[in-house]
């Protein structure tokens, strides 16, 4: 005879499924629940966040102009160009992919902005615009014989790494250098601050939109019928994004204010953070790079998304490339090159994105382009060489992944997946 499980019997599995339990409410509950999280294998961002303080200790202790406001804005203009072509490698890695060509696809790209803006006479904006659609059709290129043709997309985005590398010194030819007017579209994006005025405003409306979107959220889920965090639960999380928003642009306001390069990438994360969140398309993402063929059984365009996917990694890295050339009045050979691949790959996965597809946020972007902006800015007031900032990068690099690897285990241990 079967045994049944009683409501009561089955309340009680329940509550002792981690996945089902409801944080209490205020402070006190957000710590609990966070730490149950840890320790069923969520880590988040808190290694980041901690690393981040470590640093800022650290290099302050050392040298007492690293947390100051001018050192401060400088750090968040050096990670815009980094930052935004990582936010396209999270979008790959999501899928459990690489892209090898990134760094190629931003020279490239910012060469064929500077050639028609220079060499043809357009008007910067509209260069800037087709230099974008280039490298969004480079990724529909890389990401088609990815996805229909079957190449590894390491292989794939090897051969863009070494093709697009040469089509930018060919488009440079016979100059090797192209230097952009100071005084142009292109320039002022990383040169604008905005007034004190505006920086409070947007980062007033900021904190207005996330707790107006955090309250409608919560009182669709009452309606419901589904749990619901509490009033004082609601507050503490918005006081708790209240705070760093703020005080970031009380601190940039006291140098120059807020950069307008910097406002435009943290722009591309929250928005790419809400599509993966909040849309049909980011869960498709997050499916396909769970399991490609479960994804595919249930109705998903497993190619189509692939091929969005490395679109949109190439326009992001499109516009760093753009980044690069408007912060040294220049695109050359060198532009998206060097470290520039590894430096977005490492943010990525530093900021918390697993190299094993189907877990991340956009957030990783800003996060470990923050880490690795705050090591090098930290070993340049010490006026160390740049051989100790990659030393110091691949161990932090290693720590992250080694934290990866063992969250996976802590979670399968857990049944989290």
């Amino acid at each position: 005879m079967a045994q049944q499980t009683t409501p009561a019997a089955h309340g009680a599995t329940a509550a002792r499924d981690p996945r089902l339990i409801v944080d209490g409410g205020g402070a006190k509950g957000l710590l609990s629940g966070s730490l149950r999280r840890l320790r069923g294998g969520e880590l988040g961002p808190v290694p980041v966040i901690a690393g981040l303080v470590v640093i800022a200790v650290v290099f302050q202790s050392l040298n007492d102009k690293f947390l100051s406001p001018q050192n401060l804005s400088n750090l968040t203009l050096q990670i815009v160009a980094i930052g935004l072509m990582s936010c396209g490698v999270i979008m790959v890695l999501l899928l459990g992919e690489i892209d090898l060509s990134v760094g190629s696809v931003a020279g490239v790209s910012g060469v064929v902005m500077a050639v028609l803006a220079i060499r043809h006479g357009w008007n910067e904006i509209a260069a800037m615009v087709v230099a974008i659609a280039v490298g969004a059709l480079i990724g529909v290129i890389h990401g088609a014989i990815f996805a229909k043709i079957g190449v590894p997309a390491f292989v794939v985005t090897l051969a863009g790494l070494i093709g697009w590398q040469g089509a930018q010194i060919y488009l440079l030819s016979p100059d090797g250098t192209m230097n952009v007017p100071y005084d142009g579209p292109i320039a002022y994006l990383t040169q604008t601050y905005f007034v004190p005025v505006i920086g409070w405003t947007v980062g007033g409306l900021a904190v207005a939109l996330y707790a107006a979107s955090t309250l409608y959220g919560e009182r669709r889920r009452a309606a419901a019928g589904l749990p619901a965090k509490s009033v004082t639960d609601v507050v503490t999380r918005i006081v708790l994004v209240a705070v760093p928003v703020l005080g970031t642009v009380w601190v940039l306001n006291s140098y120059k204010g807020v950069p307008l390069a910097f406002l435009i990438f943290v722009g591309f994360v929250v928005v790419f953070d809400l599509v993966l969140r909040k849309t049909r398309y980011g869960r498709m993402v997050f499916a396909v790079g769970g399991s490609a063929e479960a994804a595919r059984r249930a109705g998903i365009s497993v190619d189509l998304i692939r091929i969005s996917v490395f679109a949109l990694a190439s326009m992001l890295s499109a516009l760093g490339g753009i980044m690069f050339v408007s912060r040294s009045f220049a695109v050359n050979q060198s532009t998206g090159g060097g470290d520039a691949l590894m430096m977005a790959i490492a943010a990525a996965v530093i900021g918390g994105t697993s190299l094993f597809g189907g877990r991340g946020s956009a957030y990783s972007a800003l996060l470990g382009g923050l880490v690795l902006g705050a090591i090098a800015s930290g070993l340049f007031l010490l006026q160390m060489d740049s051989s100790v900032r990659f030393m110091i990068t691949a161990g932090v690099l290693l720590v992250a992944v080694i934290l990866d690897a063992v969250s996976r285990r802590s979670r399968k241990t857990h049944a989290r997946g």
